[in-house]
């Protein structure tokens, strides 16, 4: 498992998840664990590393 940290698009509070690199491609939804928002995580991984990440706000 890989943490990777970042801002939630709602409140603006640096959370952190824990990320699968064994699944090169992802797309979910979770909750934030601060403001307990739908957070839309877009993930690729290559060579167990993460080669982009995107977590977008599901209101826009």
């Amino acid at each position: 498992m890989y943490e990777h940290f970042f801002q939630c698009p709602y409140c603006w509070e640096e959370i952190s998840m824990l990320l699968d690199p064994s699944i090169k491609q992802q797309k979910y939804v979770e909750d934030c664990e601060i403001c307990c928002n739908p957070i839309e995580l877009t993930i690729e991984f290559s060579d167990g590393n993460p080669e982009s990440f995107q977590a977008n706000n599901l209101e826009q």
